[in-house]
């Protein structure tokens, strides 16, 4: 063992011995149950017994000790009774008119022409590499896409080699050209504001690759990166766990974390000062995503709510996906996680319909007006219920079992005064990246293969032909987002040509 070493902190210039920890701080920790935070203390380096110190002292200790207390306590107890959502709040494929998605389309355009409308995309977690040895412990984590780089760096093997981030930069341009078109105004004029969330682990990389990128074409003022909290990570009776000798180990907040972030940031703020009104949100690991569809813009401005939500119709019971459900006797719309929702609950069918009573499925694509976004900052800054999550975490003892503590993005909807849900087809818009190739679904090839069909669909709907080396299922065509948002306007590029797949299609 080394000797504890007298030197200390350096404070006005000046470093003064500190052999034992600090005891103020020592005595806070105490009062909380975490003073094992220093047990390590006389192994650490000066610089180690520093940066232990300024971690610590970085913690709003009282506010997450009641967090941890209440999520704790929050386990095992019986939540309200939960109910289908009603047919009224749901706008289902089927009962949609050609008549009505024209003036929905056209009312989402003029709110982007008008710049009321921005995009929040939710691109934090905790996605990089990190390696630390001591002690003879090796601890090495990346992403279950087995990267170290953020989720929409990442190439899901498309013809064009397209990163996640640029398939979607390249849907805003395209709907920006749109809308200036529909409304005779300049393309220059007409600009929708990015807003991008990432963490503590994923900020830099991500501003690196925009910059290297310039931006995929759009304008670097309109893009805005922030960053969302992080939150220690337990052990079961709510203890800190360690990453290192010198650093208690922390996960992001959850993408519900995006509330109190936009606040702390004063990005709510900043909307208000652009004009901005309605915010399209949605996660980035969904290779179909349609940012700022006017459709769904439309319907939400003729619906005159403050949340609404695209949902998918559930493939099956077993299937691992949150549902929208109202909570208590006409109680608000929110979701239950499949873990969450007993399984005879999951299996029983409405028989007038034949859907499962609890068939729409959450996939993260939302839309909120900013006078809800900022009732919800303040309302769920005071929530100290967050969900837990049991995971392995890297730790001074190698992986150990703990609690991850998180809010989530559809922890807004109970506060919403109205919600309406949207359907939207599986195959033209969900097809999320979350595991790496080889897993049973989710995968690159998987979202890969979604977007081809889709846009091979496209390609022959509007005249075109293909032919293939590979057999069809396999391969097909990429559409570009600058060429076509969703299908439109493809017959002057495709009719009476051949394409020979795989290939993309552009101008």
């Amino acid at each position: 063992m080394r000797e504890p070493s007298s030197v200390g902190f350096e404070a006005n210039g000046v470093v003064s011995p500190t052999p034992i920890p600090p005891q103020p701080l020592l005595e806070r920790l105490k009062d909380y149950g975490q003073e094992d935070a220093f047990a390590l203390w006389d192994e650490l380096t000066p610089d180690e017994r520093h940066s232990l110190v300024k971690d610590i002292e970085s913690l709003d200790l009282s506010r997450i000790d009641r967090i941890i207390r209440c999520s704790l306590r929050s386990q095992g107890l019986p939540t309200a009774a939960i109910e289908p959502v009603p047919e009224s709040s749901v706008s289902t494929v089927e009962d949609r008119t050609q008549e009505e998605r024209e003036r929905w389309w056209k009312m989402g355009l003029k709110a982007i022409s008008d710049g009321k409308v921005a995009v929040l995309l939710l691109s934090g977690g905790q996605v990089s590499m990190n390696v630390y040895c001591k002690f003879g412990i090796l601890i090495v984590y990346g992403t279950r896409l087995g990267s170290a780089d953020p989720k929409g760096c990442f190439n899901i093997g498309l013809p064009s080699g397209k990163s996640l981030f640029q398939l979607q930069a390249e849907k805003i341009l395209c709907v920006q050209r749109l809308a200036a078109q529909a409304n005779e105004s300049s393309a220059s004029s007409v600009q929708i504001h990015w807003y991008i969330m990432t963490s503590p682990f994923t900020d830099e990389a991500t501003c690196k690759f925009f910059e290297s990128h310039k931006y995929f074409g759009l304008e670097a003022e309109q893009v805005t990166f922030f960053q969302q909290g992080t939150i220690p990570c337990v052990s079961k009776d709510g203890r800190f766990i360690m990453e290192t000798p010198y650093r208690v180990a922390k996960s992001p907040d959850g993408n519900g974390g995006v509330y109190s972030a936009l606040k702390y940031s004063k990005l709510l703020e900043d909307m208000a000062s652009k004009g901005i009104k309605y915010i399209d949100c949605y996660g980035v690991d969904n290779a179909l995503v349609r940012v700022a569809d006017p459709t769904f813009i439309g319907y939400f401005i003729d619906k005159g709510v403050a949340a609404a939500a695209k949902v998918v119709r559930k493939a099956y019971p077993q299937e691992k996906v949150g549902v929208f459900v109202r909570r208590g006797k006409g109680g608000p719309l929110t979701v239950v996680e499949y873990s969450e929702l007993d399984p005879s609950l999951a299996s029983a069918v409405n028989q007038a319909t034949g859907r499962l009573r609890f068939c729409w499925s959450n996939v993260c694509l939302h839309m909120f007006t900013l006078d809800f976004l900022n009732q919800v900052a303040n309302g769920l800054e005071k929530d100290s219920v967050y969900h837990l999550a049991e995971k392995k975490i890297p730790s001074i003892h190698g992986y150990t079992t703990g609690l991850k503590l998180e809010q989530f993005i559809f922890d807004a909807f109970p506060y919403a005064p109205t919600t309406a849900l949207f359907e939207v087809l599986r195959e033209e818009e969900f097809a999320p990246v979350k595991n790496a190739n080889g897993s049973n679904y989710d995968t690159p090839d998987s979202a890969k293969l979604l977007v081809l069909r889709l846009h091979t669909r496209w390609v022959v709907a509007a005249g075109g032909f293909l032919t293939h080396s590979v057999p069809l299922y396999a391969t097909g065509v990429e559409v570009s987002p600058l060429c076509s948002y969703a299908g439109e306007n493809l017959e002057p590029i495709c009719r009476g040509r051949t394409f020979h797949a795989p290939c993309e299609i552009t101008f």
